[in-house]
């Protein structure tokens, strides 16, 4: 049975400073191979930072591909007036999450500064993508404590705890109700099965990580978890479907 994809997690960025070149068309174009209507986007830059042009470029991406694309605010906790900040790409520039990646601004998920925008994004009623994974800063655990401190904010956890930390992921997602699963870059089709099983089909999202990640072959990972048609569809677009929608009803 073929089901609407929805991709919760890519990537465009075209930074001269950090030599990263990945314009929208990237991954529109694999978005095509692979089947996929609709894509989140979010820069490999965080702001406030060295490319302070990261949150328009989200923004004209979304807007040259408007029916295809949804654009996150990638942010950095520690940066001047980091919650004003996000507050206007959501309010004013029409972006719709938040993403962390905690190795790349070398912050902690739990630290102050995270945890104020994280209750500013519950206020807003986006959702909160963290990468999660293998590194010292982003392991399950550490976003356990964040979401146990801001309960009323939705948590995902990208990648579902990386390589050897998806059982974390899995246990800190049981634990807590506003923690959802990402299954991008996560290589074992059986913990997609066994975290549908355990935390139930309605917190587990498609990502692929692309263009890094194809995300055809990320699809086929999802099917190879042989879940129910139900549970495939909850998955592939219904559960982000569901996050989004909660941001245009702020």
């Amino acid at each position: 049975m073929i089901h609407m994809i929805i991709d919760s997690h890519t990537h465009v960025d075209e930074s001269d400073i950090f030599g990263w070149i990945d314009p929208p068309e990237t991954i529109i174009e694999l978005m095509d191979v692979a089947g996929i209507e609709c894509s989140v986007i979010m820069t490999y830059a965080d702001v406030p930072g060295l490319d302070m042009h990261a949150l328009k470029y989200i923004v004209n991406a979304v807007k040259k591909y408007p029916r295809r694309l949804i654009g996150y605010a990638r942010m950095n906790p520690n940066g001047k007036d980091a919650v004003g900040l996000f507050r206007e790409a959501i309010n004013d520039l029409g972006l719709k999450g938040l993403k962390f990646h905690p190795e790349s601004i070398t912050n902690h998920p739990y630290s102050d500064n995270s945890l104020k925008l994280i209750h500013e994004a519950a206020r807003l009623n986006t959702p909160v993508l963290f990468h999660s994974g293998d590194e010292s800063m982003s392991l399950p655990l550490q976003i356990g404590f964040a979401a146990k401190e801001c309960p009323d904010a939705t948590f995902l956890l990208a990648h579902m705890g990386g390589y050897a930390h998806v059982e974390d992921a899995i246990k800190v997602a049981e634990r807590y109700e506003n923690i959802y699963l990402d299954t991008s870059a996560m290589p074992y089709p059986a913990k997609i099965r066994e975290a549908v099983k355990r935390i139930g089909a309605d917190r587990v999202v498609f990502g692929s990580d692309g263009p890094g990640c194809n995300p055809s072959l990320e699809i086929e990972k999802v099917r190879l978890a042989k879940l129910s048609p139900l549970e495939e569809k909850k998955v592939f677009a219904e559960n982000i479907l569901q996050l989004l929608e909660r941001v245009d009803k702020k």
